[in-house]
């Protein structure tokens, strides 16, 4: 068999942690290679390693039948390596097309960039890959999808042969990742062979050739795609059946509303949103990218300044204008993008876990470190979090422990509301599995919940009722029962329209 990438061996630690151990296996001209496996089981390691991040400690890595390091990404890009990584490594501060562009700007025979020639091919490859993006457009301000996009198409401008994905459809939408799925095919046709890293199981059927199992930094298994069903993938990850990751538990709700959003809006953004959620109630909040899913909520939670409406939780009336003042009334925001504003990295675990609960710790205005380790670790036992000690930085952790962290942090502010978005983003389906239960034990517990995400399963699997989102309005509402993958879609996909309900106007 040909193989465009063959390890073996490959071993890499990080002090007494063996980040990898002894792995082997090989990856086939034009094809994609799924890589799964658990955070923390080793994938990111590996791929840092092949792409010139890191150094394996032992071992050796084949590109093409020969023995290949790489001192840097750029050397690894020059050799046709490149990855997409989970956390956007671009720079916000430019333009999208001078993000694509960076490093390989189209020259004039001057020898200066021909911007004109640069933004033209920066619009191709975006219409390419079915994103309406405008090149020209600062790169600051989009969402975590558009950003993805973005890398990909960056990636895409190298003379590729080999293309690492880490959790590339994570903050997609269905129809967007058929899109993506079919950028990917086109690049297999074209000899590039794609590593696929992700958490979406049921995606392996639709897109991957072969697929490769780690666990705790070892080779478990690699076999054939069509081989291995969705439960063997499960058992191999971690260990047990699919049947016994948690399924949300029903609970009673109140009768009346705890939180209420009255006639919100925000510019241009989204108009006279209007919902309520009642104590023990999880509603959920689909749309496509750029609906304004994430505005609404960074505007309730007021990170955005809105321009009229009002919040009210049990009974208490008011107008968001800081994230202060609404902490204050109760509200709980795990953002989208965890590393970026949901935590400080450098800073420890114990520390970020205490960070908006530092009244609640404090005396006479100082936080003595050994009360933060102690209020920190009940949380950090709650969770689960797996690190080194609470005074390791958080940016050691592997996803899903990052967003642990996360959770751990705005729980310790004993909220009344909870807001979440894309709770489980590229996280394994372990992980998945513990965050649901906490989400469901907090309704259980007579919290409302909102729960914005792109992946409809986990929507349908958790939502008691459902909002749709689209053009920034409210376009469908959904009971469980009724709620369809087809029916979010299809409401998702109009622009404007009257109220829906049930699937019927």
């Amino acid at each position: 068999m040909e193989r465009r990438l063959e390890l073996r061996n490959i071993t890499k630690s990080f002090g007494p942690v063996k980040a990898v151990r002894n792995v082997s296996f090989s990856v086939a001209p034009g094809s994609v290679h799924a890589l799964v496996g658990e955070n923390g089981a080793g994938k990111s390691t590996l791929v840092k390693m092949i792409t010139g991040m890191q150094k394996p400690d032992t071992g050796e890595i084949l590109l093409d039948g020969i023995p290949c390091s790489f001192a840097t990404p750029i050397d690894a890009r020059l050799a046709g390596i490149t990855a997409v990584y989970q956390d956007p490594k671009l720079f916000p501060h430019l333009d999208v097309a001078e993000n694509i562009f960076m490093g390989i700007y189209p020259k004039t025979r001057y020898g200066t960039v021909d911007k004109r020639s640069m933004y033209a091919e920066a619009r191709r490859m975006l219409d390419e890959l079915g994103a309406d993006i405008d090149p020209r457009s600062p790169l600051a301000g989009r969402t975590v999808a558009e950003i993805q996009f973005v890398e990909i198409v960056r990636a895409m401008c190298a003379d590729l042969k080999l293309l690492f994905l880490d959790e590339p459809t994570a903050s997609l939408t269905p129809s967007e990742a058929e899109r993506f799925f079919k950028v990917v095919e086109s690049l297999t046709a074209r000899d590039v062979s794609v590593v696929f890293i992700t958490h979406r199981l049921p995606e392996l059927r639709r897109i991957a050739d072969t697929i490769t199992v780690l666990r705790d930094g070892e080779h478990i298994a690699t076999a054939p795609a069509e081989e291995l069903s969705e439960q063997d993938l499960v058992h191999l990850m971690v260990g047990r059946d699919l049947s016994s990751l948690f399924v949300r538990v029903e609970a009673p709700v109140s009768e009346e509303p705890v939180f209420e959003v009255r006639n919100l809006s925000l510019g241009g953004t989204f108009k006279d949103i209007n919902f309520s959620i009642r104590g023990g109630e999880i509603v959920g909040m689909a749309g496509l990218v750029g609906a304004g899913r994430t505005e609404i909520a960074e505007t309730i939670f007021g990170l955005r300044r809105a321009s009229s409406g009002t919040v009210v939780v049990n009974g208490e009336e008011t107008h968001p204008r800081s994230a202060r003042q609404m902490m204050k009334l109760g509200i709980a925001y795990i953002p989208e993008d965890r590393d970026l504003n949901g935590i400080i990295s450098p800073l420890g675990v114990s520390s970020n876990i205490c960070l908006a609960a530092l009244r609640r710790i404090a005396g006479l205005g100082l936080v003595r470190h050994a009360k933060e380790i102690g209020f920190a670790a009940r949380y950090a036992d709650d969770f689960e979090i797996k690190a080194a000690n609470l005074d390791a930085p958080v940016s050691s952790l592997s996803g899903g422990n990052r967003q642990k962290v996360v959770l751990a942090k705005w729980l310790a502010t004993v909220p009344k509301v909870l807001i979440l978005d894309e709770p489980t983003h590229g996280i394994d389906v372990g992980t998945k599995s513990q965050v649901h239960q906490r989400i469901s034990e907090l309704a259980s517990a007579g919290f409302p919940v909102l729960l914005i995400s792109s992946d409809l399963p986990e929507i349908l699997g958790m939502a008691d009722r459902i909002l749709v989102i689209a053009g920034g309005k409210i376009v469908a509402e959904f009971g469980k029962t009724d709620a369809t993958q087809e029916l979010i879609m299809e409401a998702a996909s109009m622009h404007a329209g009257a109220l829906v309900t049930g699937g019927r106007e």
